[in-house]
């Protein structure tokens, strides 16, 4: 159950840098910290799942925003496999870049 987990975080990181390259946005760093909470009974599917974005680099907060929507509403399939069972929340950071 983790590795699907970790497929999220795979999934959408993924298309957040492409879609950030497309919009020519300079991302150093992408950190993807995915958690969530399982149903007590067997077959124990994850019911919330949260993502915490951590980018760096000189981005603009309304592409990095869009490119999340993005991958987690229209591309990612993972996401979308997960959200037939789960609530899924995110949040994102942007720190400065390191020069």
């Amino acid at each position: 159950m983790e590795f699907l987990l970790l497929a999220l975080g795979a999934c959408t990181a993924t298309d957040i840098v492409i879609i950030l390259e497309k919009k020519r946005q300079k991302l150093q760093s992408l950190e993807v910290i995915c958690s969530g909470e399982r149903a007590e009974n067997p077959p124990q599917v994850w019911m919330k799942l949260n993502l915490l974005y951590r980018l760096r680099g000189r981005l603009e907060e309304s592409g990095v925003k869009q490119a999340i929507e993005l991958s987690e509403e229209k591309y990612c399939s993972v996401s979308a496999t997960l959200k037939k069972t789960a609530t899924l929340t995110w949040q994102y950071e942007i720190l400065p870049p390191t020069d």
